[in-house]
């Protein structure tokens, strides 16, 4: 068993143009004062890093560690969310992930997925330098908008989708493995690889990979009513990251699943702040603590509620509070009588 590393934090949601949110050593100083020890970097936010330069120079990547440990932090990985979602954009969303490439790849598809391709490249080689060994991202998704398909969908999609998505994520993955870093994807709707089966159904189609890991996040499947603790007991030796957040899931007569066009605060399935939603965060940490997870905890805030800075205060206690220091012994060492083959052999009346 491993005591599992903690409380870090997701810095995607905290960063602004106002200080301390706006810098890598502020916002790490202000992460350090609330509590935490570990800091997750997006990768395409400049003002914490700059991802090419860091995949390009190891002095570079050495100078963001000392940046961190400065403050009192490790760098616990790096995040390619939205660079992998441009891995694979069907046409229908085009417009709307635009947005996440620079200007000069808008309007472009076939340019905007070879950038994300090398964004991830980089990444592999940017980790290898910091000396991590685990990469968060997101699938991207070809298959989403026929996921609860009307029409129904024609014989043969799901498999061309998902023969074309391994196709353009094996060669990634091999560089992952060239540099020893596990690439973990994070299961969520709108990803063609959103819950157990669909990974499973590419994890065949990558050759079960052995980069192609996960990232467990168990709001996600509250908000599908998916068992996301026997979800562990499925996947735990692919789970090589934790995102810590919590959601919470309250049906009406109204309302289910699909939310209905509302918006966050008035969804029947939201995120919330730690401690604030359903998610039974007790045994998941008893979980990971007994399936070996060498990983860190990491807090990612999202709530349509609660402040943030709120919600961070409150979220590295409540990591803090759940992480188990695993123990070294059994609890019955002190009744041990001791034994060797020939006492065995005559408990079980051998001799």
């Amino acid at each position: 068993m491993t005591t599992v590393k903690g409380p870090g934090i997701f810095l995607a949601q905290f960063m602004g143009d106002v200080a301390p949110f706006n810098s890598l050593e502020s916002i790490c100083k202000w992460a350090k004062s609330i509590g935490f020890v570990g800091v997750q970097i997006p990768s395409w936010d400049s003002r914490l890093i700059d991802l090419q330069k860091a995949a390009e120079s190891k002095t570079y990547c050495d100078e963001l560690k000392g940046i961190v440990n400065s403050c009192g932090l490790e760098i616990t990985e790096l995040s390619t969310h939205l660079q992998g979602q441009l891995v694979a954009v069907n046409p229908a969303y085009d417009a709307l992930f635009d947005g996440f490439a620079p200007e000069a790849y808008r309007n472009n598809p076939k340019a905007r997925t070879e950038w994300a391709v090398q964004q991830l490249k980089y990444a592999a080689i940017a980790s290898k330098n910091l000396g991590l060994n685990a990469h968060a991202t997101f699938s991207g998704a070809l298959l989403w908008h026929t996921v609860y398909p009307w029409p129904q969908r024609p014989a043969g999609l799901v498999e061309t989708g998902f023969n074309e998505l391994a196709k353009r994520w094996l060669p990634i993955l091999n560089h992952f493995d060239e540099h020893g870093v596990d690439l973990c994807y994070e299961i969520h709707p709108g990803e063609d690889l959103h819950d157990g089966i669909s990974y499973e159904m590419f994890l065949e189609k990558v050759n079960n990979h052995k980069r192609a890991c996960l990232l467990y996040d168990p709001s996600h499947f509250v908000l599908q009513c998916l068992d996301y603790l026997t979800y562990i007991d499925h996947y735990h030796e692919r789970i090589k990251m934790f995102h810590v957040k919590d959601a919470e899931f309250n049906p009406t007569g109204k309302q289910g699943v699909y939310g209905g066009y509302q918006n966050w605060i008035d969804r029947a399935g939201r995120f919330r702040s730690l401690g604030d939603g359903q998610v039974d965060f007790k045994s998941i940490f008893s979980k990971l603590a007994a399936y070996n997870y060498k990983g860190w905890a990491v807090m990612e805030w999202e709530c349509a509620i609660k402040h943030p800075e709120d919600g961070a205060k409150e979220g590295s206690v409540f990591i803090k509070d759940h992480i188990i220091r695993v123990t070294e012994r059994a609890f019955d060492d002190f009744a041990n009588t001791g034994s060797d083959e020939k006492f065995n052999r005559t408990v079980l009346g051998l001799d």
